[in-house]
């Protein structure tokens, strides 16, 4: 490891962002917004800072924190991750702790030792250790030394309650301005909406911050919507795309967790489950294997994900609707972190509307939250269900303008459209005639004039609306009444067990006053649909991406870039860290692209900073050597 009087700040002849970036990070320039937000923290103001996932927010906190007096206080609610967020800061020779209940006494004395006598450059820590008076005597006493470098308030949305990851000792952070007024604060988080913004800005007091909001946009990121017909079988046919590649399964409930985790496992597909019904050591043992092995799939609720550092997650799935479009955008964003191309695929079906709404309407949530709750699930059901570009709609959600991004299903296979207005008539009619009642399960059957052995739905038999539908197959009627559900016409009636209502909406629809135009569902194609290929979407681009990017490789530069990484793997084995900690896959890449001679080639390297070079450049230009043999011709990384 590089001696700290190399890299530390108060030690540099006039250090500069710039410099820090270079000599600590290894990197040449900032990215997007990140040097006009640090110039700003350093200057003593406080920021707003939105960014999408592997924008690089931990920098604008991480460098003002080594140029500015004192030690930067990073407030995290991810306690199972903060290890490997300090290993990391370790790595490139910033002196960094934590401090959680995961720590025993010795060694959380130790470690306040330490930030009490000036020898940590970043302490991160928990908001409910933050707020024990304990802790709170500490920073007095280094807040009345002027000792307190900054206040970094990691995934600030935790402090909303309109929210999806609301936290309630988040509502105490708003003391640290009242308590250090002298001290910048910087609030970051990857994802909010209009009303999560202002409530961030309400409830930390963060009135006279700067806003600094980066563009929304994923463009490595392939958005795929299928309709839930076979959900494993669809998954499973996802997933053979995938494999040998980490990614993330996102399920409802737990027990569908389990369930879905030992599937794939029986399929030969290596999973994991976290969810909250599982101990404690068991989740921390599964996220550790998530972080540090290579083709892990996990399968988890909501409960697992929020401040995901893993970089080469290829894929997130979802088997069941999430909560709104933040929470989508939160979830779906733990994917190609690392800016190579990574899927988003999600099955959607028409339970997912009525569970959602009765879960809406049965909670002990005030009308207002309610009525948040509904315009959130109203705006992620209209982008399941847009027929135009799934990217610019997302992006409009976040205030932000886009274009058609050709990176999504429906801008590689557009769906098909047609005039829906008569069998939304007759479908909105079979509810209306049928007592307002029943399930869509029902009133299809109803309307494809299904007969029946209940004695009850037998009477609808004589209804006007039994078998006025028999020109449309199952699976057409399942998506009416779904896209009614998403557009408001129908309503699922939570006290009446998710029976089908008549909203307002649907009056102009009955009366011949509005038309409706619906998205027709995707052709079969010997009993699969077009979309029924995940992941073939996004292989292009994947060629695409390495081609222009990577620039690699002839089979010896592959073989080189196997080489590093067996190195890596085994150095992370050695140190009990994640590989991607040690380096990342684009500096393996850089490496054997550049085939750096000596350690002043090696630190034009991005990734490799001095504390790094110092550490591994003898061993990595020991493996370069050995490994160039011959000239390394460059062609694509991926050919056909």
């Amino acid at each position: 490891m590089a001696t700290l009087s190399l890299i530390h700040a108060s030690e540099m002849s006039a250090p500069t962002p710039l410099s820090i970036l270079g000599k600590v990070f290894g990197y040449p320039s900032f990215r997007g917004p990140q040097a006009a937000i640090i110039d700003h923290i350093i200057a003593g103001g406080d920021a707003l800072v939105l960014m999408p996932t592997g924008g690089g927010k931990s920098l604008c906190y991480q460098i003002p924190a080594l140029l500015r007096q004192g030690v930067g206080v990073v407030i995290s609610p991810l306690i199972a991750l903060m290890q490997d967020q300090v290993d990391a800061m370790v790595q490139v020779g910033v002196r960094a702790a934590f401090l959680n209940s995961s720590l025993d006494w010795k060694t959380a004395s130790e470690t306040e030792r330490r930030l009490v006598n000036g020898e940590l450059d970043l302490i991160y820590v928990a908001p409910e250790r933050l707020m024990t008076d304990r802790f709170l005597d500490l920073l007095d006493e280094l807040g009345e030394a002027n000792r307190i470098a900054l206040f970094a308030i990691d995934e600030a949305h935790c402090v909303s309650q309109w929210g999806h990851d609301f936290r309630p000792e988040y509502i105490q952070l708003s003391m640290l301005h009242q308590r250090f007024p002298q001290v910048p604060r910087i609030a970051l988080t990857a994802t909010a909406d209009e009303l999560t913004r202002r409530e961030i800005i309400t409830r930390l007091g963060l009135d006279a911050a700067r806003i600094f909001i980066s563009s929304f946009d994923r463009p490595n990121i392939c958005y795929t919507v299928v309709e839930r017909d076979n959900p494993r079988k669809q998954l499973l046919d996802f997933l053979q795309n995938h494999r040998g590649e980490a990614g993330i399964v996102y399920c409802l409930s737990r027990k569908k967790v389990d369930e879905t985790a030992i599937w794939l496992d029986l399929q030969g597909i290596p999973a994991l489950p976290y969810h909250a019904g599982l101990d404690a050591q068991t989740r921390q043992t599964h996220q550790q294997r998530f972080l540090r092995e290579d083709a892990i799939v996990m399968v988890a609720t909501i409960a697992f994900g929020m401040g995901i550092d893993k970089p080469d997650v290829r894929f997130v799935a979802h088997l069941d609707l999430p909560k709104s479009l933040e929470a989508y955008y939160q979830e779906t964003g733990r994917a190609g972190r690392d800016g190579d191309p990574a899927e988003a695929w999600m099955t959607y079906g028409l339970n997912d509307v009525v569970i959602h709404r009765q879960r809406i309407d049965e909670s002990i949530s005030g009308e207002e939250q309610k009525r948040v709750e509904r315009g959130k699930l109203d705006a992620l059901l209209a982008w399941c269900e847009t027929p135009n570009c799934r990217r610019t709609l997302l992006l409009k959600y976040f205030s932000e303008d886009g274009t058609p991004c050709g990176n999504c299903d429906t801008c590689l296979e557009p769906p098909e459209l047609w005039d829906g207005t008569v069998a939304a008539q007759k479908a909105l009619s079979a509810v209306f005639r049928s007592g307002q009642r029943f399930g869509a399960g029902h009133l299809i059957d109803l309307l494809r004039g299904k007969r029946t052995n209940k004695i009850e739905q037998n009477a609808h038999e004589h209804l006007s609306t039994f078998g006025i539908g028999i020109d449309m197959d199952e699976t057409a009627w399942r998506g009416v009444f779904r896209q009614l559900l998403a557009g408001g016409y129908l309503h699922a009636d939570a006290a009446n067990f998710g029976g089908l209502r008549l909203t307002d909406a649907a009056r102009p629809v009955l009366k011949g006053e509005a038309t409706l135009s619906m998205r027709r569902p995707a052709q079969k194609l010997n009993g699969k649909s077009r979309r029924d290929k995940p992941g073939q979407l996004v292989l292009a681009t994947r060629r695409a991406f390495a081609a222009a990017e990577l620039q690699l490789e002839s089979p010896q530069a592959l073989a080189m870039v196997d080489a590093l990484r067996q190195w890596r793997s085994a150095r992370a084995r050695e140190q009990g860290v994640p590989a991607f900690v040690i380096l990342h896959d684009k500096t393996l890449h850089e490496l054997a692209a550049r085939l750096p001679q000596n350690t002043g080639e090696l630190l034009n390297v991005p990734g490799i900073g001095q504390a790094k070079a110092e550490r591994y450049g003898d061993a990595i230009l020991e493996i370069i050597a050995a490994q160039d043999d011959t000239k390394v011709a460059k062609v694509a990384l991926f050919s056909d």
